[in-house]
C-alpha cells in the first residue's frame, strides 16, 4: 500500500506529465509526419516498459491471453494515440486535449451499458454537463473559427480510449497489467509504423536536437513512467483518485500550451472546460450510503 505522500507524489507525476504531452507533442509534429511519430514514440515506451516487464514473465501466458494484447492495442495505442496525433495537426493543442477529456463521461456511460455500474442522477447530469461542454468548445468549428475534421479526431480519439479502457476493465485479472501497457505500445506502434511507412516519408522526418530530446521525454517519461505511475496507483487502491484528478490534465494541457505555443485563451474554451470539469467531477462522485444513490431503471 503506497503512503499518502508517495500516493500525492506519483499523482501530481502524472497528471503534470500527461498535461504536458499535448504542447510537446504539437511541437514534435514540426519536425515528423504525425503517424510515423506516432508509432515511434509508442514503440519506444513500449519497449522501455518490457525491461519492467520481463522480471514478470511467467505472468505473460501469451498464448492463452495473445487476442486481449491486438484488441486493447487497437483501441488504446492506434485509435486514442494515432487520431490525437495526427488530430493536434489541425487543432490547438489545448482545445484538442478538453475535447478527448471527455472521455471519463464516455468512461460513465460505456461502463453503465456495458459493465452494469449505476446510472443514478447526479452521474445523468454530469454526462449531460460534458456534452454540453464539448459543444460550446466546438461551437467554432461550426463557424469555421475550429476545424471540423479536428473534433472529429478529438473525439475518435475520446472514444478509442473509453472503450479501451472499458474493455480492460472486462478482461479483468486475465493478464498482467505491466505486460499488457508494454505489449500494446509495442504492437500498436509497429502497426502505426506500417501505416505510417505507407503513407508518409522516413526522409520527412527531421533527426534535430530539438525533435530527438521531444521524443525521448515524450516516450520515456509521458507514456512508459506515465503509465508505470498510473498503474502503481490503480494497484494501490487509487483508481478512483485518478479518476478525479483527470481534469486537471486538459487545465495545465491548456496553460502549457498558451506558454509555449502562445495559443490563446478564448471565453467560449474557458466555459466548455469548466462544464467538462463539473460533469468530471460529478460522474466521478462516489457515494457511500446506498441510499443516497437514486438508481435509474434502464
Amino acid at each position: 500500500m503506497l503512503s499518502r505522500t508517495r500516493a500525492a507524489l506519483l499523482l501530481g507525476f502524472l497528471v503534470l506529465l500527461w498535461g504536458v504531452n499535448w504542447p510537446l507533442s504539437k511541437i514534435a509534429l514540426n519536425y515528423t509526419p504525425p503517424v510515423l511519430f506516432a508509432g515511434i514514440r509508442t514503440l519506444l515506451g513500449g519497449v522501455i516498459l518490457l525491461f519492467f516487464a520481463l522480471p514478470r514473465i511467467k505472468q505473460l501466458q501469451f498464448k492463452k491471453t495473445w487476442y486481449f494484447y491486438f484488441i486493447s492495442a487497437f483501441l488504446n495505442i492506434v485509435l486514442f494515440y494515432g487520431l490525437q496525433t495526427v488530430g493536434l495537426g489541425y487543432m490547438p493543442a489545448g482545445l484538442f486535449s478538453a475535447i478527448v477529456f471527455i472521455q471519463p463521461v464516455l468512461l460513465g456511460i460505456f461502463s453503465w451499458l456495458w459493465l452494469g455500474e449505476s446510472m443514478y442522477k447526479l452521474k445523468i447530469i454530469g454526462l449531460i454537463l460534458g456534452f454540453i461542454g464539448v459543444a460550446i468548445i466546438s461551437a467554432g468549428g461550426l463557424s469555421g473559427n475550429i476545424s471540423s475534421i479536428g473534433i472529429l479526431f478529438a473525439l475518435g480519439s475520446a472514444v478509442g480510449w473509453g472503450l479501451g479502457t472499458i474493455f480492460i476493465k472486462k478482461i479483468g485479472n486475465a493478464v498482467d497489467s505491466i505486460w499488457m501497457v508494454s505489449l500494446q505500445l509495442i504492437i500498436g506502434g509497429i502497426f502505426l509504423l506500417c501505416v505510417g511507412s505507407n503513407m508518409e516519408n522516413w526522409s520527412s522526418i527531421q533527426w534535430n536536437i530539438p525533435f530527438v530530446s521531444n521524443l525521448l521525454f515524450i516516450s520515456i517519461f509521458v507514456i512508459a513512467f506515465g503509465w508505470l505511475a498510473f498503474f502503481t496507483l490503480v494497484g494501490s487502491g487509487e483508481a478512483s483518485k485518478v479518476g478525479s484528478y483527470t481534469f486537471l490534465i486538459p487545465l495545465i494541457s491548456i496553460i502549457a500550451s498558451s506558454i509555449f505555443l502562445h495559443e490563446s485563451i478564448t471565453i467560449k474554451l474557458v466555459i466548455g472546460l469548466l462544464f467538462i470539469v463539473t460533469s468530471i467531477c460529478f460522474v466521478n462522485i462516489k457515494f457511500k450510503q446506498k441510499g443516497i444513490e437514486a438508481q435509474i431503471d434502464s
